[in-house]
């Protein structure tokens, strides 16, 4: 990987490897193929790595691994990992349902774009979005691609509660909010896919260097499918990139 990167200490049991300072999927791909060296090699002493934009932090316990030698088997690792020994990326479909009481922003969002809301559905459910990184709260996703005609500026008073599946845009990025909680972003839509479940296994849907694809339903679709999603009945649509290139 021929590419200028720095480690530095995270506290007294992390060390961070940073690869850059901006949003790219370049870079992030760098990340990601770090991230997965480090899983095929594992090293004894880490706990875990959590990759973000252009960073990826690596926990170590220190009883078991000094935070020098650390370093130096991520500078080797850095030397020799390969962007080609990322898999494949799949794409996760999430259906949702725009506007009305369940995207109560898509209004704003089309005034502040001089769009109509149909464009702005349009160009919302458009892309593969390529999932950067979860965090925030468990599972949700920070997403890359959106459509720039469709950017608006988050709230100016965030609300102290946004339903779980609430589907949001901050400024150029996009996202879904997997359990209830405050936030800022303009709510334009919401899934009745539950992105996030402690008890199942993975307990996310979709794992940051995939992408998701966002599909327009009608009301009436998304209690269907909510209803069907609560006795487990409804299976998350998911497939590769080489086979949306054969469906082109």
């Amino acid at each position: 990987m021929s590419i200028g990167f720095c480690i530095k200490p995270a506290g007294d049991s992390a060390l961070l490897v940073q690869l850059g300072n901006k949003i790219s999927p370049e870079l992030n791909a760098k990340v990601r193929a770090l991230n997965v060296a480090l899983q095929h090699n594992p090293i004894e002493g880490v706990i875990e790595t959590v990759p973000a934009y252009c960073s990826l932090l690596v926990c170590f316990d220190p009883l078991k691994l000094e935070p020098a030698t650390l370093e130096k088997h991520l500078e080797r690792a850095m030397e020799t990992t390969c962007e080609g020994n990322i898999s494949q990326p799949s794409v996760t479909v999430i259906p949702v349902c725009y506007g009305g009481d369940l995207g109560p922003d898509l209004e704003f969002v089309s005034a502040y774009c001089k769009l109509d809301p149909e464009e702005v559905i349009a160009l919302h459910s458009a892309p593969n979005y390529l999932i950067y990184m979860l965090g925030f709260t468990p599972g949700f996703p920070y997403l890359g691609g959106m459509d720039p005609r469709i950017a608006t500026p988050r709230l100016e008073n965030p609300r102290t509660k946004i339903p779980a599946g609430s589907v949001g845009i901050a400024g150029e990025q996009t996202g879904i909010y997997p359990v209830d909680s405050p936030g800022g972003w303009r709510i334009i839509g919401r899934t009745p896919v539950n992105i996030y479940d402690p008890f199942r296994t993975p307990p996310v849907l979709f794992s940051a260097g995939n992408y998701i694809r966002f599909q327009p339903i009608t009301a009436e679709q998304y209690q269907t499918t909510k209803e069907q999603a609560k006795i487990g009945a409804y299976k998350v649509r998911t497939y590769n990139l080489e086979e949306e290139k054969g469906m082109l």
